[in-house]
């Protein structure tokens, strides 16, 4: 039981007992002492005065005198004003620690016959260029926080929406069929994915030069945009791919193939994966169908022109279109129809939409029109959003192709990673195979830890050379440490040290109870991330944790230490710290070098 509970059930008997008062959890408020006080646990007092009828000072002295009457752990207390301040037992810190070291499982709660079914989508590609540096975000969030709800006891389903059908595509369709010669990734030696974004980019150079034209012709600027020849030919591709024509489908089947594939070998680099992965191709008929059930209901509304339209106004909103003039689905009309299917494929209690905050008001009209459908499930979609990513050089753009692509980002990481590495003479010791191999964690551990550490809901600058530090809050930097406490225990176990699986030990240092109570801390702050959907908690956790170790490491020998018991307890507590490190960093994704 943690610490906190049986604090907060001390607390929940002293108030019923001295005041005859029954509080709800939420009126204890338990926190960590500050550091410059005595004490490990806060109890807030000043709740507690109309009932108790005293002074704050002579509350909270009549409750640490219950508590500690009552309580085994609680060893000492002082009150300062409203504030009760509680010193926990070494035994309590020791028995958490044995139970953690021992525990493969310590702050990670598994699936059972009670656990809540999320279902997580994240990515959402176009098929119409790769992955970029704004998808490297969304993917890392997304599996991050599958990988947390997992740990807190949930059954996750991770899924994915591949946008393979639109204009998007018919652009980069009719670009290839005009510009593309022949060309494949096999002939050209270029990555699917990167060979179609290549003639996205194309498209749209040729469409604006169609555009400028028209208007020096006297056209206005919304009339060329419609006219051009260009964008007339991809609509008219999307027509026929609408219409099932054979020629237009397999040249779409055969590009869209490219990209998988390329796809795949991006997720891979990222480590992330998908349990079901959805296309909009098989879901937006779907979509259209339940569009017009919503009409032949009233639910929504057709215009002169054919399209059909939801009317949100009473809702303190606009009208929405959900069917184009000429037939053909919008994203909502898409994502409409993916939402039924995935209530219809699995049993799911909670669906959350990993999308930046860009598509805020999209996914709250969705959430309206799916209960205005009649869908129950409808208003209890969550919506993730998050904030852009941009480069210290600014904003990125697809179209005009200034995007980073992913895979390049990855291998330039690669890149600045084993550089300073090789300045710093990190890996000397190391075989090259295993140089790079470290290269490549420590890179990926570098960019997702940098990304991941930040407020999700913020818009964040990344900067590689930034991110690849061996100090302060970086990915390499608790990689390092993690690697630090692995050499200890192998030093030791050269040296003939074993551990004992006992604790025997007559007192604990500042740094050693600090430390502890970190440990201490990680089951809750697995909760509370999953709680807020934020891996940031889990980063700054771990970054907090390492800290603590140096700290502790910097002041204290291990194996030069010469009191037998001591040495045991401190190797336990360095392989426990090790363990939620990794615990920890393998919840963002980030794999732990076992030497550096």
């Amino acid at each position: 039981m943690k610490i906190e509970d049986i604090i907060q059930k001390g607390v929940k008997t002293a108030l019923t007992e001295l005041y005859d008062f029954a509080p709800s959890d939420n009126q204890i408020q338990i926190q960590n002492t500050r550091k410059d006080l005595e004490g490990d646990l806060t109890v807030v007092v000043f709740p507690f005065l109309r009932f108790s009828k005293k002074s704050p000072e002579q509350t909270g002295e009549d409750i640490g005198k219950f508590l500690l009457k009552n309580i085994e752990f609680v060893d000492s207390f002082n009150v300062i004003k409203g504030f009760l301040n509680l010193d926990i037992s070494k035994k309590f810190w020791v028995e958490n620690l044995f139970e953690a070291y021992l525990n493969e499982d310590f702050g990670i709660a598994n699936e059972n016959e009670e656990s809540k079914t999320v279902m997580v989508e994240y990515s959402s590609p176009n098929t119409n260029k790769p992955l970029h540096l704004g998808h490297i975000r969304n993917n890392l969030l997304g599996f991050s926080i599958s990988e947390i709800l997992k740990a807190s006891g949930n059954k996750v389903i991770k899924t994915n929406i591949v946008n393979d059908r639109g204009i998007h595509i018919c652009k980069s369709m009719y670009a290839w069929q005009k510009w593309g010669n022949g060309k494949t990734p096999e002939n050209s030696g270029m990555k699917g994915d990167h060979l179609v974004g290549q003639y996205y980019v194309e498209f749209d150079k040729h469409y604006k030069a169609e555009v400028a034209e028209l208007i020096e012709k006297g056209i206005s600027k919304e009339d060329a945009e419609n006219q051009a020849p260009s964008i007339l030919a991809a609509r008219a591709l999307l027509l026929k791919w609408e219409a099932k024509d054979e020629e237009t489908v397999t040249l779409w089947k055969t590009m869209n193939e490219w990209v998988y594939k390329g796809f795949e070998v991006t997720y891979k680099t990222l480590g992330v994966d998908f349990d079901k992965i959805y296309y909009e191709s098989e879901t937006y008929l779907t979509g259209k169908d339940e569009v017009l059930r919503g009409l032949k209901e009233d639910t929504f509304y057709q215009k002169e022109d054919g399209s059909v339209w939801a009317d949100l106004t009473d809702d303190k909103l606009d009208q929405k279109i959900l069917l184009r003039s000429d037939g053909t689905s919008v994203y909502m009309t898409q994502d409409i129809g993916t939402a039924k299917m995935r209530f219809e494929d699995y049993s799911i209690d909670k669906m959350v939409y990993v999308v930046g905050n860009e598509q805020n008001y999209h996914f709250q009209v969705l959430a309206m029109l799916l209960d205005k459908l009649g869908y129950e499930w409808g208003k209890g979609l969550y919506h993730f959003s998050y904030g852009m990513v941009e480069l210290p050089s600014g904003k990125m753009k697809s179209r005009e192709g200034t995007v980073v692509d992913a895979d390049d980002l990855v291998e330039g990481m690669i890149e600045v990673a084993r550089k300073v590495s090789n300045e710093l003479g990190k890996l000397s010791s190391l075989s090259e195979t295993e140089a790079k191999e470290t290269y490549r964690m420590i890179a990926l551990g570098a960019l997702k830890y940098f990304i991941l550490k930040v407020d999700p809901k913020k818009n964040m600058l990344f900067n590689p050379e930034e991110s690849i530090d061996f100090n302060g809050n970086t990915g390499p930097f608790i990689q390092y440490t993690y690697a630090r406490i692995q050499s200890v225990i192998r030093k030791g176990i050269d040296k003939g040290i074993t551990i004992k699986k006992e604790i025997n030990i007559e007192s604990l240092s500042t740094k050693e109870k600090d430390l502890l109570k970190r440990v201490n801390l990680f089951p809750a702050t697995v909760e509370e991330a999953a709680n807020n959907y934020s891996p940031a908690v889990i980063a700054n956790y771990c970054y907090e944790l390492v800290k603590e170790y140096n700290q502790f490491y910097h002041d204290h020998y291990i194996l030069g230490e010469l009191n037998e018991e001591t040495r045991n307890f401190r190797l336990i507590l360095s392989s426990t710290v090790a363990s939620v490190i990794k615990k920890g960093m393998n919840l963002l994704g980030i794999e732990m070098p076992e030497r550096m």
